[in-house]
């Protein structure tokens, strides 16, 4: 089994600029990331050469990250979803990275989510059947000294967008017009 991939929701996480031409390609390609660079190129009206350029800067620029291939759990003997939260105690440091590390190693896993609130964790799971789950919880999560809960819920459907939109950075701040102040 591959490296997990880590995506950090750090605060202070530096923002990419991106123009309309970035944010084109990054629509084409997730709707499709095996087309050609000159159907991409096509796609969104420029040169292949113009294309194959702006892709490799948003590679560089950690924007894309890389190219994966959509598969379906059930056709795969995973029909059964499942998202368990996890609390962890003592919530040491230790504690989280190691469990962290240690579940997206596991084989069922599909996504480990380190979140706030009661729950340290969210892990996506996808097993054989409910057998299979009830072993991933008692067999595998609960034997684990540091877990101290466990809530587990079926996912009956799960629905994914064909894409995401980048979020545009704000507008550079201009004086005080149009923000309730008079003119003097």
């Amino acid at each position: 089994m591959g490296k997990p991939i880590r995506t950090s929701f750090a605060e202070g996480a530096e923002f990419v600029e991106l123009d309309e031409l970035d944010r084109a390609i990054l629509r084409e390609l997730q709707k499709d990331a095996r087309r050609t660079n000159r159907d991409l190129a096509a796609a969104v009206g420029v040169a292949p050469s113009t294309s194959l350029e702006r892709v490799r800067s948003l590679r560089e620029r950690g924007v894309l990250r890389g190219y994966r291939a959509e598969v379906d759990l059930e056709a795969i003997g995973r029909g059964i979803q499942a998202m368990i939260s996890v609390r962890i105690r003592p919530p040491s440091r230790r504690n989280i990275e190691a469990f962290r590390e240690w579940a997206a190693r596991l084989p069922d896993t599909v996504g480990v989510f380190v979140t706030s609130g009661n729950k340290d964790f969210l892990l996506h799971v996808a097993v054989p059947d409910t057998d299979g789950l009830y072993a991933f919880v008692i067999d595998r999560l609960t034997e684990r000294p540091e877990v101290a809960d466990v809530e587990t819920s079926v996912v009956y459907e799960h629905v994914r967008a064909p894409a995401i939109e980048p979020v545009r950075p704000p507008r550079p701040h201009t004086g005080d017009r149009g923000r309730g102040s008079r003119p003097g």
